[in-house]
């Protein structure tokens, strides 16, 4: 849609189709600008590049019509799919310019003063159905467990209970006597059962014994003693850790402070679930490689595939289906290794490997377990003098991209982010220390600011509290220097009705965010139950600013679903640790938001002449410090630090252990 805008296209006739994965489209993996659609980049990332390639083609048609007509190009101008001749009332159709067109040598080249002034837009800033739709709802869209050719075989894998395990000695007899079963493979962290359906593999899979080496320093872990661990980390300075962000002394100014406020936070591991469970088909013909798997990155399954099949990305071709959720997880690439590597083993026969629901969230890459102590220096009249701010989690760049987390000095981009903002400070420092426990995790919607949030923003709280004022007018006084953050701060309080008494037993409470550069502010109305500890969110308000919007309705419908990911992590997800087993396996155990746990969410939305920014994970960041700072309000002050907020940890904290 945005390259239709500057190509001035007849969007009722505009066909989109997948693009070929081949390195022209999708950029060079050597230099970590291949296109990917996470971390909220896909519209920031791309939006002028695009722009630009679609001025370059309306320039390139206005030059072919030129020379049909016989008129200076300067005397033409484009309506949606038509070149009109102004002089002489003649207009051309694309359709009919494509039939002679010819690509001019030179190549008119496209600069920021050829795109359109946003006055000009037909398509940009307005909701037009997306394309996608009707085949989704009419059940035509292909994901990639959808995926089915001729002969093909397909896979169960009995994971390794315990990340970084291997399996020691296997007893498949059981499996093999399965009818439909035809082999089974050993591979690096488990079992695969091969069959002629996938229901016999799942059945094979149950049937097999496995014993499992011992050797994971990632068995030694709980929860709570991996939270222990990394709080000790957090709250012992001396200890080395990169930093993210140094403004100043922050520490010399804390221990020169009239009063210091400190806090310990932690937020355990949670899932993706993804409605699609990770799956992937492969075919390996000689030295060429077949995929087929929903992703967020073709260049990363491209490099997967090559390495699994023992070959070059160039003889490996990814077809990109629908995907059933992303989220981070299908950045990676587990069950295409798992595909190539069985397929490998079968030339000219495709294998389809399928992840079962209990798959998906035991082995899943989950969002890291973090710890986090924030202490903040005031002086005599309560004006911040420091801050400093230390995050203690897995590092996902160290796993997924080695050669850029050394490239950048070990500063995780993911995992620790968020511990920057744009509060006005004297002294801030963030710095993160990687935690090396056994556990390798992922990227999660909302990534490191869906926790590190959390601990700015009840910080932000519990400062306007030890001050006596109102924290929105505390955020405002602090954000005087950037209008846009004031004005998603303004425009929610008003949308909420901040100012005016709740009903008995309720109480709001305000977080803002500015990660992936876009300014977000929400309210939460909640009340809570004394006796079980069970908050309740009767309503979210959320005000947000991504700069120029594209698609209003888009807009709204992430900032929904982001919001309803924030809620879920800070209430109820969470991944029970027991000797580095995940005790949760699937929806019974692992509880995700019910439709009817879900509060009236209403977002308003800002569109400002900026360039876009993220918008996907906008809304995480602050649900979970809204829903705190609206719970402390409630209880004259009792702060929750720990996510996710459940009852036990609620009635703790009434209790004030």
């Amino acid at each position: 849609l945005v390259l239709a805008e500057e190509l001035d296209a007849d969007w009722s006739k505009v066909h989109v189709e997948t693009a070929p994965d081949d390195e022209a489209t999708y950029g060079n993996p050597k230099f970590f600008d291949h296109m990917v659609t996470v971390g909220s980049r896909a519209v920031p990332g791309y939006y002028e590049k695009v722009r630009l390639a679609g001025a370059q083609a309306r320039k390139i048609i206005l030059a072919n019509a030129a020379e049909t007509m016989k008129v200076p190009v300067g005397e033409l101008s484009t309506e949606p799919g038509t070149v009109v001749h102004a002089k002489s009332g003649r207009k051309l159709s694309y359709g009919e310019i494509a039939k002679t067109a010819k690509v001019p040598d030179p190549l008119p080249q496209a600069t920021a003063a050829d795109l359109k002034k946003s006055s000009q837009f037909r398509l940009i800033g307005k909701d037009v159905d997306r394309v996608d739709t009707p085949l989704k709802v009419n059940g035509s869209a292909k994901y990639g467990i959808d995926t089915m050719l001729p002969n093909m075989l397909y896979a169960s894998v009995l994971h390794a209970p315990v990340q970084g395990e291997k399996p020691d000695k296997i007893d498949d007899s059981a499996a093999k006597a399965v009818k439909g079963v035809t082999g089974v493979m050993s591979l690096p962290h488990g079992v695969a059962v091969i069959g002629h359906t996938l229901e016999a593999t799942m059945k094979g899979n149950a049937a097999l014994k496995v014993t499992w080496t011992q050797s994971s320093p990632a068995r030694k872990h709980s929860n709570d003693t991996l939270a222990a661990d990394y709080r000790k980390l957090a709250a012992d300075w001396s200890h080395p850790g990169v930093d993210m962000l140094k403004q100043g002394e922050a520490g010399d100014a804390i221990g020169k402070a009239a009063k210091v406020l400190s806090a310990d936070f932690v937020a355990d591991h949670v899932a993706h679930c993804c409605m699609e469970p990770l799956n992937a088909t492969a075919l390996v013909e000689g030295d060429k490689v077949s995929i087929w798997t929903s992703n967020q990155s073709v260049i990363d399954m491209k490099l997967a595939g090559a390495a699994a099949a023992g070959t070059k990305p160039d003889n490996v071709k990814v077809a990109r289906p629908f995907l059933g959720g992303g989220f981070g997880r299908r950045t990676d690439w587990d069950a295409v290794l798992e595909a190539v590597a069985l397929a490998k083993t079968m030339p000219g026969t495709p294998v389809k490997v399928v992840w079962s629901r209990e798959d998906d969230i035991q082995s899943d890459m989950w969002r890291p377990l973090a710890a986090q102590r924030v202490e903040v220096g005031l002086d005599d009249k309560g004006n911040i003098v420091g801050w400093r701010h230390r995050i203690v989690a897995a590092s996902y760049l160290a796993r997924a991209i080695p050669p850029l987390f050394e490239k950048i000095g070990g500063k995780d981009l993911v995992s620790a982010v968020g511990g920057e903002f744009r509060y006005s400070v004297p002294a801030h420092h963030v710095d993160y220390v990687r935690a090396q426990s056994g556990f390798e995790v992922g990227a999660w919607r909302g990534v490191g600011a869906g926790y590190t949030k959390f601990a700015v923003e009840t910080m932000i709280d519990e400062i306007a509290e030890a001050r006596g004022i109102n924290p929105l007018e505390l955020r405002i006084s602090l954000l005087q220097q950037h209008p846009r953050s004031v004005a998603v701060l303004r425009a929610v309080a008003e949308m909420a009705k901040w100012s005016e008494k709740r009903p008995e037993g309720r109480a709001l409470g305000l977080a803002y965010s500015d990660a992936l550069e876009t300014h977000t502010a929400a309210v939460v109305e909640a009340s809570i139950d004394a006796q079980s500890g069970k908050i309740s969110v009767h309503h979210v308000w959320a005000a947000v600013d991504p700069g120029v919007v594209v698609q209003p309705k888009n807009v709204v419908a992430q900032m929904e679903g982001a919001m309803i990911f924030g809620l879920g992590a800070a209430l109820i997800e969470q991944i029970n640790l027991k000797n580095g087993e995940a005790q949760e396996s699937n929806f019974d155990s692992y509880h995700v938001l019910r439709m009817s746990e879900v509060p009236p969410i209403e977002v308003k939305v800002i569109s400002t002449d900026n360039p876009p920014t993220g918008i996907g994970e906008a809304g995480v960041p602050v649900v979970a410090p809204a829903i705190a700072n609206a719970v402390a309000r409630l209880t004259g002050g009792k702060r929750l630090r720990q996510l996710p907020m459940l009852p036990d940890r609620v009635k703790t904290a009434l209790r004030g252990a």
